[in-house]
């Protein structure tokens, strides 16, 4: 299939692959890791760049960047989501999205898709991948589930829309197992208010782009509006620039 970013096919496509993820994940992650670098190219040279995938578990997005000329290294903190699906990354490192094992201004792409919502104290981890970049020509990709998306709670959706804790114990209660994704201790709730500010606070980072990961670009204007944004997004996609080595991190999360 020919991808078109901005078009309905590209959509309809990426919704049919997620509803046969479970059954077919390979389908759903190597399109959507390659569409992660379609989008990416449009900012930058990849080939030839020096990345970093935190989260990245067994690897469909560095193999991706890898595909299109750049080096990359996984940066993963659990074992068992690098061998997810039968598959093993090439270059992973064990690391935590908050402490980078990578020094400052050393790397020229950063990507992190579906982590920070399972992580507690999220702007650190922002912190970590803006310190990373390059100054002047770093640039990042950030894509999470907003909480009050239809996906917010993940495999508990969409009982977390009556609370996190009830989203757990409505998915225990029914299939008789605790799921992976557990509110208050491996996810979290992430608006994309907060993360918006985050990066307005900051005074060494600009945004290039902000869109509904998976709807058309015609569809962006969504999350121009507050409340709107939160519930219809689904997944937002954050494209930036570190713009200089120096920065305000007076700031907090609210």
């Amino acid at each position: 299939m020919t991808k078109q970013r901005n078009g309905i096919a590209r959509s309809a496509h990426l919704v049919q692959l997620f509803r046969h993820e479970a059954t077919d994940p390979d389908a759903f992650y190597t399109f959507l890791a390659d569409d992660t670098v379609e989008c990416l190219e449009g900012f930058g040279p990849v080939a030839g760049a020096m990345a970093i995938d935190i989260g990245g578990g067994p690897g469909y997005t560095a193999e991706a960047l890898r595909g299109a000329g750049a080096r990359c290294a996984v940066v993963e903190y659990s074992d068992d989501e690098l061998t997810l699906h039968g598959r093993t990354p090439v270059d992973a490192v064990r690391g935590d999205a908050r402490s980078l094992p990578f020094r400052d201004g050393s790397v020229d792409l950063v990507h992190s898709s579906n982590v920070i919502e399972h992580l507690e104290g999220w702007d650190a981890m922002l912190d970590e991948m803006v310190r990373v970049l390059r100054p002047g020509t770093g640039v990042g990709y950030l894509s999470f589930s907003n909480w009050f998306s239809p996906w917010g709670g993940h495999e508990t959706s969409p009982w977390h829309y009556f609370g996190g804790h009830f989203a757990v114990r409505r998915y225990e209660q029914h299939y008789g197992r605790p799921p992976k994704n557990s509110f208050g201790t491996t996810l979290f709730r992430l608006d994309i208010g907060p993360v918006l500010r985050w990066f307005e606070a900051r005074d060494d980072v600009e945004i290039s782009r902000v869109a509904p990961r998976y709807l058309p670009d015609w569809m962006q204007w969504i999350v121009r509006v507050p409340a709107v944004r939160e519930f219809l997004t689904w997944n937002i996609a954050i494209v930036f620039r570190r713009t200089s080595a120096t920065g305000d991190r007076a700031h907090g999360t609210g």
